[in-house]
């Protein structure tokens, strides 16, 4: 099956209604990297699925990288939502990790007034020293927007509270770190009135994160969902969402107003099969320069829309974007299937030299079933700005999906997921499953040991279009493609 999310139709929309192997040409090679595990779920509260943790965002400064994460999903048959917003941290550059719970928050760890939680985004405030975990307090059926401010991404207090009306979805914390920047130290909040109007509204803080302003709608009352602030070191301020397929919006202005959104692209989503949760958001990042490059699953490029490529569009100011590009993980001809994207770009490189890591889930075979797909996570690399990139390679997998937390919208692993580079490495963070013992599960948040990084003699492809090498002989052989010119193989320039 397959979809198309057409110009003029809100995937707001479409996602509250919904709450009333044999490869073809190239296998994901096996990545040589082993995985860590960064946190556990501790809690035992009787209306979650123990143990269980999905959804992760980073965000990295320095050699500080934190994760945030929901802990504890509780099932779809009881509500929205985790037990709490778990956090794991590392300050020496990914070498090792300290994890525990945001508190405060919830009911269920240290006197949270809200039953449960969700959405973790994080910030780092480097004009005010301050790292912030935005959060999705809950109030049934949906909850309000706040943010948790740490010094050292370990020691959290208790939330402050942007938004009251009880009416709120995903939200998402950026900062202005630039000190060039006429709005250095301003920090921008974003989330959906999913319960009310649908719109994407943008709210402001200038003291750290202690106090923030209304939230404002973009000037075309932009409705979605999943917007990715990013602020560029002018200090414009892009907001790429999924609204009527992929849209943005900017500010100019240090967010006293927000002007119309565009397009960047529409959506041609082939579903993931086996009822696995997946809103197909759009994952957003930004260079040194500013350039900013937005990623999410989409079938275009396949015959039948068979199964989805990641794609890619960019953009130098937020307003003018280029046609969406296939990010060419593996041959068009594959039965693989991708999807959850989170890239992350090394904000020390730029341009033509741009530093990208892409991490994903995918099923080697499309046409699976609840009982026979095959859950893995995947990574490339490009150090080009994208122009080419490594063939992909496995990081964990593969997972059933009877492992998984059964959310209200089906099995979950997340939303989104992120990419963080920290000295010039790039660290994923992602939640992946084992078999359970009994009725506890066993999911939980993993990294990598080592960075990303394509192994030694990899070959790399163009994002512009591949043909099969013929007569391929070999696994090696099978991942080597010609360019539109007719280059073998392509390779980084």
């Amino acid at each position: 099956m397959h979809r198309n999310i057409p110009m003029n139709t809100s995937r707001f929309v479409m996602i509250v209604l919904g709450f009333a192997v044999s490869f073809a040409q190239a296998v994901p090679s096996r990545a040589q990297n082993p995985l860590v595990k960064i946190s556990i779920d501790k809690f035992t509260n009787s209306d979650s699925v123990h143990k269980t943790e999905v959804e992760p965002d980073t965000f990295s400064w320095g050699s500080t990288i934190v994760s945030a994460f929901h802990v504890g999903r509780r099932p779809g048959t009881i509500g929205w939502g985790s037990a709490d917003v778990g956090f794991a941290t590392s300050t020496d550059g990914g070498n090792t990790w300290k994890f525990g719970y945001l508190p405060g928050l919830t009911v269920n760890y240290k006197n949270g007034p809200y039953y449960g939680a969700a959405d973790p985004s994080v910030a780092y405030d480097a004009k005010h020293g301050v790292w912030m975990i935005s959060t999705l307090p809950l109030i049934n059926p949906i909850g309000d927007v706040a943010v948790s401010r740490s010094r050292d991404g370990i020691h959290w207090g208790k939330p402050i509270v942007i938004d009251k009306t009880h009416a709120d979805d995903k939200n998402w914390t950026v900062c202005d770190n630039t000190p060039t920047s006429p709005f250095y130290g301003n920090c921008y909040t974003e989330w959906d009135a999913a319960a009310t109007s649908g719109r994407v509204l943008m709210s402001t803080s200038s003291d750290g994160g202690v106090t923030w302003g209304p939230g404002k709608p973009s000037a075309d009352q932009a409705t979605g969902l999943g917007g990715e602030p990013l602020v560029q070191p002018n200090g414009t301020v892009v907001v790429p969402f999924q609204g009527s397929g992929i849209n943005a919006f900017r500010s100019t202005d240090g967010g006293q107003t927000w002007g119309r959104s565009v397009t960047v692209a529409g959506i041609s989503e082939h579903l993931v099969a086996g009822g696995l949760r997946d809103f197909d958001l759009p994952s957003a990042e930004i260079d040194g320069a500013g350039n900013v490059f937005v990623v999410w699953a989409d079938c275009r490029f396949r015959t039948g829309c068979s199964s989805n490529d990641i794609v890619m569009s960019t953009s130098a100011d937020g307003q003018t974007w280029t046609a969406p590009s296939r990010i060419p993980i593996d041959p068009t001809t594959s039965t693989v299937d991708h999807f959850l994207p989170g890239i992350g770009v090394d904000h020390d490189t730029s341009g033509d030299t741009a530093h990208l890591a892409l991490v994903y889930y995918y099923y080697p075979t499309a046409r699976c079933t609840s009982s026979t797909c095959q859950l893995d996570v995947g990574f490339v690399t490009s150090e080009d700005g994208g122009k080419t990139w490594t063939g992909g390679s496995q990081l964990a997998g593969p997972m059933q999906l009877s492992w998984l937390p059964v959310s209200d919208l089906g099995p979950m692993v997340a939303d989104y997921i992120s990419v963080s580079y920290t000295n010039g490495n790039a660290f994923g963070v992602f939640a992946v499953a084992k078999a359970p013992s009994g009725s506890v599960l066993d999911e939980a948040m993993y990294t990598t040991k080592n960075p990303l990084a394509a192994a030694a003699g990899e070959p790399s492809f163009s994002s512009q279009g591949e043909k099969p090498v013929p007569g391929a002989k070999s696994d090696y052989e099978r991942k080597l493609y010609y360019d539109d010119e007719g280059r073998y193989p392509v390779r980084k320039k």
